[in-house]
């Protein structure tokens, strides 16, 4: 579990257009984003692979780390509960520094409209999202840990995420991560989701964008989505799949796999 440092024949920026929310409050869904409107953006990414140790979750609000797991078939709801949530629990307690780590929940994501139907998965966010907000974090931990929630409400939480592709290496519209520094209170839309709340983000010149290049299945992306602490620390870190204009000709469809975590400091 150490900070991936190997070169990449990646360049070093792209410009690529990211999906934005147009502004509004109460709009609909991120995760339903094909029905509402949005603000297309053309950004700069920077390849994070040319610094990979440089990011941490306090500061930027993701980390970039190798890791290898045991499980065999991402698509058994079974074994990925009984395997995975082990390891990204061990990862996410490691790279954050957090005294208990628990899951509360994963998605798997296909591009490949079949795949999704025989497996019943996700398809992909295109709009710029946080996937929880001031009010829906604690609402989530009194969900999920509802005999401890008080008591564990004392103290400091974050929900960090664990996004990895499966299978293969995601050649098509990969995860960029917007560096938390660059994030404004002002830039925060909440907005409706299938299930609670969450932040759409509205464009702000000033943000900072990231892209690791060919992530492969021994890759985890470790992002904070939310921090009970406001300290400075990053709490939010914004994120959306993006068409990336590297992409080979007849790239495979993107495979993939989030881990939601709560982290207990």
């Amino acid at each position: 579990m150490v900070a991936i440092t190997e070169p990449d024949t990646a360049p070093d920026t792209i410009e690529a257009t990211v999906n934005y929310h147009p502004g509004q409050q109460g709009l609909p869904s991120t995760e339903a984003s094909g029905g509402r409107a949005q603000d297309c953006r053309r950004v700069l990414l920077r390849n994070g692979r040319l610094n990979p140790a440089g990011f941490a979750l306090d500061s930027n609000g993701f980390r970039f780390v190798r890791h290898d797991s045991e499980v065999v078939n991402f698509f058994d709801g079974d074994e990925v509960r009984r395997v995975f949530y082990s390891e990204m629990e061990a990862l996410v307690k490691a790279e954050s520094g957090a005294s208990r780590v628990v899951v509360f929940g994963h998605k798997v994501r296909s591009t490949d409209a079949a795949l999704r139907e025989v497996h019943k998965l996700y398809g992909v966010v295109r709009g710029v999202h946080n996937d929880f907000t001031e009010s829906s974090g604690p609402k989530c931990l009194r969900a999920h840990l509802p005999q401890e929630a008080e008591e564990l409400l004392r103290r400091r939480f974050a929900i960090v995420q664990a996004w990895r592709p499966m299978n293969h290496p995601v050649e098509t519209l990969p995860l960029a991560m917007c560096d938390a520094r660059s994030l404004s209170t002002k830039d925060l839309i909440v907005s409706k989701r299938r299930v609670g709340l969450s932040y759409s983000i509205t464009y702000n010149p000033d943000h900072c964008w990231y892209w690791f290049p060919r992530m492969r299945c021994d890759e985890v992306l470790l992002f904070k989505v939310y921090d009970s602490l406001d300290d400075g620390r990053a709490r939010w870190t914004p994120h959306a799949a993006f068409d990336d204009p590297t992409s080979p000709p007849g790239a495979q469809p993107r495979q993939s796999i989030q881990v939601s975590t709560f982290a207990f400091f």
